[in-house]
């Protein structure tokens, strides 16, 4: 018996934890499952009859979180016979067949390598009764090859490439993604050119490391050039990258930038710490000078760039000097936004078994001042902006307070989250650029995700902008039609065999008598 009705197809969920990449994962996870003929699973339908957990290994308490979530999800699993659930990412292809072991009611785990087995995984779960445990040590097929359930019909992730070759001591990463695989420069952009063609106004190239993208064919200023590519494809509007990592970071891939009319001048670039000591315990093959280097030469191409980061606070031997010339380089940085972590040791990196860990007290208090510090100057920086026109990409769920304030809510060009009022209560807005219109109250509820809204900045905390006003100008977008109708861009792949389930699809009538024989 099944939760699934006689001759209807199977429900489906996807619960995604960690970084951009799994987020990605996630979206092929959900694109392999439907085209083997699952449908998501609604809410007002009740529990699906699988519920894949895609997970990240990366913070220190990700075990727990996911055995507790596996332990709420066990008595609702058995009322519902024939419910399975499958664990993937990172924390899988770590802890392998131990989750099976912690967790017996699981019936498949498969790795970061395997993600196109899982539709035959769970099949044959199903039919012998037993879990299914499979962890590939190296990819067997690019995982862009496979369908891809988009999120958003607006805003694509695109891979360019998988693993890391970097050892950073605090890292798991490349011992669960594997060494540095690229994809060609042609397979990138005709992934590109799909998403367009459907509708997406912006693509984010994603990779471990993106910046250090053709290093497999030998090509070290290949991303320079991809991203001149991005530059010549009709309709892309925004092109976006993450992460790249400062030792690779070469001023080619500055002009190309600057000199790209669609690549957004935001940059996300880790820093970890602001000391060179530290730098070298992490193994970070850079230090401060050289970072800030960096930034001072994006800054002179770009001057209207938005620098984010990511910071670790409380690495093993981190003293207070330490921790003072990581606050030194932020101010001097003048970031944007920054992504803060404390310290968090895991098991098989070199930084575990380091001595001089630090109390969790101390890591606390270093974090505090840390985030003070942070908010201090992205509040100044965003403040420098009231006044600023803007263009926003309206998105979904940015705004979490947008149903109780009537605002809605998107990116700007440089990635700053922006507020906007749609011009309700009255307002009247000018006449926009290109024959677009500010037409005040009209415009509110014509505003779809995946428009262009210009509006003009009014307000500034340290996360987001508000812009009050009526907007400017308001342009429809194809991708804004797509969201109207509901339409998530999916991106064709190779089944490679796989089984299907479920409903089979109808069957074509045929198109002359003879076609029946």
């Amino acid at each position: 018996m099944t939760t699934a009705a006689a001759g209807s197809p199977r429900t489906y969920q996807v619960r995604t934890y960690g970084c951009q990449m799994n987020v990605h994962d996630s979206e092929r996870i959900s694109g392999l499952l439907e085209q083997a003929g699952y449908v998501r699973a609604v809410e007002a339908d009740g529990e699906p009859d699988v519920v894949v957990f895609n997970t990240c290994a990366v913070r220190e308490n990700a075990d727990n979180r996911l055995y507790g979530n596996l332990g709420h999800l066990r008595p609702v699993k058995d009322k519902h016979p024939g419910m399975q659930i499958a664990v993937g990412g990172c924390l899988a292809q770590k802890d392998r067949g131990d989750i099976v072991r912690k967790a017996p009611w699981v019936d498949v785990v498969f790795g970061t390598h395997n993600i196109g087995s899982l539709p035959a995984l769970l099949e044959r779960a199903r039919h012998n009764a037993a879990a299914e445990v499979e962890i590939l040590e190296s990819l067997d097929v690019f995982p862009s090859t496979l369908p891809t359930r988009r999120e958003s019909t607006y805003a694509g992730w695109v891979s360019i490439s998988v693993g890391c070759n970097n050892t950073c001591t605090f890292c798991i990463v490349p011992s669960l993604r594997g060494k540095e695989k690229d994809r060609r420069p042609g397979d990138v952009l005709a992934e590109v050119r799909a998403l367009v063609d459907s509708g997406v106004l912006e693509v984010t190239l994603l990779g471990q490391n993106v910046n250090s993208y053709g290093v497999e064919f030998g090509d070290r200023y290949a991303f320079g050039k991809l991203l001149r590519a991005c530059g010549e494809i009709d309709g892309l509007e925004r092109v976006r990258f993450t992460s790249p990592h400062p030792k690779d970071f070469t001023d080619d891939v500055i002009a190309a930038m600057a000199e790209t009319p669609n690549v957004c001048h935001s940059l996300h670039m880790p820093l970890q710490s602001g000391s060179d000591d530290v730098l070298k315990a992490m193994r970070r093959s850079y230090r401060s000078e050289k970072y800030l280097g960096i930034i001072e030469r994006v800054r002179a191409a770009m001057p209207d760039a938005a620098i984010t980061t990511d910071i670790i606070v409380g690495f093993p031997g981190e003293t207070e000097a330490d921790f003072q010339r990581t606050l030194d380089v932020v101010r001097e940085a003048r970031f944007a936004s920054a992504f803060t972590f404390q310290y968090s040791k895991r098991p098989g990196t070199p930084a575990a078994t380091m001595p001089d860990q630090l109390s969790k007290q101390v890591v606390q208090e270093r974090y505090e001042r840390l985030i003070a510090t942070v908010e201090e100057i992205t509040w100044a920086e965003n403040r420098k902006l009231v006044g600023q026109p803007v263009e926003v990409l309206v998105a979904v769920g940015e705004g979490r307070k947008d149903e109780r304030t009537g605002r809605m809510s998107g990116r700007a060009r440089d990635g700053r989250l922006v507020h906007f009022a749609t011009g309700a209560n009255g307002q009247h807005g000018a006449t926009g650029a290109n024959g677009q219109h500010g037409d005040g109250g009209l415009l509110a509820g014509r505003i779809r995700p995946g428009d262009i809204v210009h509006t003009t900045v009014t307000y500034a905390a340290p996360h987001h902008l508000n812009a009050d006003g009526a907007p400017l100008a308001h342009r429809r977008t194809r991708a804004g039609d797509a969201a109207e109708a509901g339409r998530a861009p999916r991106t064709p792949g190779v089944l490679l065999g796989l089984p299907t389930v479920g409903a089979p699809a109808a069957t074509p009538a045929p198109a002359t008598g003879c076609a029946a024989h």
